[in-house]
């Protein structure tokens, strides 16, 4: 029979394992050498050769700086595949996802932040009179909007048209593009970003 201090040990070197593949497999996605790793996290080299063999376990300050050199927060970094749900819920109130809050729009992210994505979905409220105007994305890029509420005008390149409540709408996002809101109250639409 196993002691307590033996099934804990047994626990944690599968986490130790996970955290290690996590930071080198991340670090080589980056095209990062050890070297400049080590520079642009803050973190002296050999402790991250140690985590990336399995060697060491930081700290919770090492882990923030390493999480933060990759733009993922500590609990992405050391998320376990078995562990992670089936439902991941973006709250209204999150301020991580208010990705613009100005005096001409909103924009909500409603996507998840950690994800690899060619897809992004957005909750956009554009105030009365207001517009978002947006450079060309990469190359075949597509937006979809819906109208939840108001009316908008949708420009991409030479063409535009008008969509009120419930309409819907796809343009072409990798030329210079704009949703106008020409009336008096807010206009709140649903973007979805396709980069595929």
């Amino acid at each position: 029979m196993m002691s307590n201090q033996q099934k804990s040990k047994k626990n944690i070197e599968p986490v130790a394992q996970v955290l290690s593949d996590k930071v080198k497999g991340l670090r080589k996605e980056k095209g990062w050498t050890l070297e400049s790793f080590s520079e642009i996290s803050g973190v002296s080299r050999s402790m991250l050769s140690q985590i990336e063999r399995g060697q060491a376990n930081p700290t919770l300050a090492v882990a923030c700086k390493i999480a933060q050199a990759f733009s993922i927060s500590v609990g992405e970094l050391v998320d376990q595949p078995w562990t992670a749900s089936a439902i991941e819920v973006i709250r209204r109130d999150d301020p991580a996802f208010l990705y613009r809050n100005d005096s001409q729009c909103k924009i909500r992210t409603l996507s998840p932040l950690n994800m690899e994505k060619n897809i992004e979905f957005y909750e956009l409220s554009i105030s009365p009179h207001s517009q978002l105007q947006s450079a060309a994305h990469f190359e075949g890029a597509r937006e979809f909007i819906t109208v939840e509420k108001g009316s908008i005008e949708i420009i991409a390149g030479v063409d535009s048209s008008v969509l009120r409540e419930g309409d819907s709408a796809h343009y072409r996002g990798d030329i210079e593009h704009c949703i106008k809101n020409p009336d008096s109250v807010e206009a709140v639409c649903f973007l979805v970003v396709s980069y595929s």
